[in-house]
């Protein structure tokens, strides 16, 4: 079994599309998906989705690229949502450099909010950096030496001292579709370099279809593919990494209904 930890199941691409979806992953042998949350006012409708399907999780949090809207959620608000047996994960939080669509500043209060609420929860923050690598970097060694949260460099495409910092402070590195693109060979080295225990396989569905399927409407079926080159860069097969990874899932995820890995 493998497991799509990320992707946006209550985005628009699946409005019309959802039950097949959610059908296709599970006959590809993805047995758990955990739909992101980007907008913490939009939550009610993501944890209906999440309620309406037995595989289906979610998180709870605010995009960086909305920081600067939701500031004024306090982090006990963000962990009183939590208690949801649907919700999993806080996130995704952190820092976006790459669009800036959100003034740095508030990026980096609602990261650390986040981290509160990770820290009090004791549920995983899921991590978004694009081009800020320096700033979550130092962030992360700031508040991990506050106290110890859990957390995850979802869709990671940073570079080396990034993903070393984050295992050396204990997070997970996840990847996503965008490890398999033919310009990606420095991302693949960092995964080679990352251990299969801390390794993590999504989509970040309806973005960045792997592989064959690039160019189109990404789903988390096509996990299974971004799992295949995992496999190859770790010298396994692709059933000893998807045992590996959906083992890690449900190390990080402790709140996810356990499942037997196949």
């Amino acid at each position: 079994m493998l497991v799509d930890h990320h992707c946006h199941l209550d985005y628009p691409d699946f409005v019309d599309d959802l039950d097949g979806v959610i059908g296709r992953a599970k006959a590809a042998g993805v047995g758990m998906l955990v739909s992101i949350s980007t907008r913490i006012r939009s939550f009610d409708r993501l944890r209906g989705l999440a309620e309406a399907y037995d595989d289906v999780l979610c998180s709870v949090g605010t995009h960086p690229h909305y920081a600067h809207e939701e500031l004024d959620v306090s982090v006990e608000e963000i962990v009183e949502r939590t208690r949801h047996p649907k919700v999993v994960a806080i996130g995704e939080a952190g820092l976006d450099y790459f669009y800036d669509n959100s003034p740095r500043e508030a990026q980096a209060q609602g990261f650390r909010n986040h981290i509160a609420a990770a820290r009090a929860a004791q549920l995983p923050l899921v991590i978004h950096t694009r081009d800020a690598d320096a700033d979550t970097a130092a962030i992360l060694t700031q508040e991990m030496a506050r106290g110890a949260f859990p957390a995850v460099l979802h869709c990671f495409t940073g570079g080396a001292a990034l993903a070393r910092t984050g295992l050396e402070l204990g997070l997970y590195v996840s990847f996503s579709g965008i490890v398999t693109f033919k310009k990606s060979e420095a991302l693949r080295e960092v995964a080679r370099r990352v251990p299969l225990d801390r390794l993590l396989v999504e989509t970040d569905a309806p973005f960045l279809a792997p592989g064959k399927y690039r160019g189109k409407r990404n789903e988390p079926a096509y996990v299974v593919e971004t799992a295949a080159v995992l496999a190859q860069l770790k010298g396994i097969t692709s059933q000893e990494l998807a045992r590996a990874t959906t083992e890690n899932f449900f190390r990080l995820y402790c709140k996810a209904p356990r499942r037997v890995a196949a």
